[in-house]
């Protein structure tokens, strides 16, 4: 079996075309570094089309799928896996045959990250109950193909993707910026990863989860906590109980760190003021943002649109 990683021999980056039909119909590997990997996958064709990987590398995946579906099936287990329209999915593997099978006619867009498992051992924390830590020690097992997450794509999510997507291939510095993007997005992610310490019951996982997908569709502009309980058929009382006693922070402060995220990534582009940047994340008032930013992050952001001029 050959390594799905290091592929790179003579530069730090490397982008190619596996198939290419037309501007609607390809498949693209870009090698970002050895053990960072994106595949952005479009297609369209009046044709089922299948792909196999058949290698021997303990990796991580997080799979989004923009449109269509995609059927993954793992042939060392016979088993399984449909990923549907918006949706992002992680796995885990430490060998792999596995077949991708795309339906015919139905336009599919999807964008897979691989990351091997020798990247995540560089952040390892040895705490109890660290995402880093439990992913790369799953990893250490024998596992053909595990799913460990499956959310609705969220808004965040899409316009990191979309920044990895837009490095320029002929930037000398494309794989330092776009393996910081990647950086971002893990980290995204990893937070998203439901490994809690408290025992819950399946009516408080369905609830804290549903309420979670809600925020990260709408964090611009959530909706009200009476209203959101009513979407999750709930109430205010159990939904807020239930969502500090999942992951350790109330609904508000959820909202501001989503949004603070966003501004933070939008600060770097250069291209609006910071009041511009407030109302984009859902903050009417640039001064109340501005404080909230410091909070979060320790330094205000002037100082970071500063920098980055």
């Amino acid at each position: 079996m050959e390594s799905f990683f290091f592929n790179i021999t003579d530069s730090s980056y490397k982008s190619e075309m596996l198939f290419y039909k037309d501007d609607v119909n390809y498949l693209k590997r870009v090698d970002i570094s050895n053990g960072i990997v994106f595949l952005e996958l479009s297609y369209g064709l009046e044709e089922n089309c299948h792909y196999t990987f058949h290698n021997l590398d303990r990796m991580l995946a997080i799979s989004v799928v923009q449109k269509g579906s995609v059927l993954l099936h793992d042939r060392e287990q016979e088993q399984s896996y449909k990923l549907s329209d918006n949706s992002i999915s992680m796995f885990l593997s430490s060998k792999q045959d596995i077949e991708i099978k795309l339906s015919k006619a139905q336009r599919t867009k999807v964008f897979t990250l691989f990351i091997a498992d020798f990247i995540l051992k560089r952040y390892l924390s040895k705490k109890e109950n660290s995402v880093i830590d439990f992913l790369y020690n799953t990893l250490q097992g024998e596992i053909s193909l595990k799913q460990v997450d499956s959310h609705s794509i969220d808004a965040l999510s899409l316009y990191i993707i979309d920044k990895i997507k837009e490095i320029d291939v002929e930037d000398e510095m494309n794989s330092l910026e776009c393996e910081q993007y990647i950086l971002e997005f893990m980290i995204h992610r990893f937070k998203l990863l439901d490994i809690y310490e408290t025992a819950l019951s399946d009516d408080e996982i369905c609830i804290s989860r549903s309420a979670k997908d809600i925020l990260l569709k709408s964090f611009v502009t959530p909706p009200t906590i009476d209203v959101l309980a009513h979407l999750c058929a709930t109430n205010e009382t159990k939904l807020k109980s239930i969502f500090k006693k999942r992951y350790k922070t109330t609904i508000y402060t959820y909202v501001q760190t989503l949004r603070l995220q966003k501004a933070n990534l939008l600060l770097r582009e250069q291209n609006m003021t910071i009041g511009e940047i407030a109302r984009e994340v859902g903050y009417k008032h640039q001064g109340h943002f501005s404080k909230l930013f410091f909070e979060h992050y320790g330094v205000y952001p002037k100082e970071l649109l500063k920098k980055s001029l």
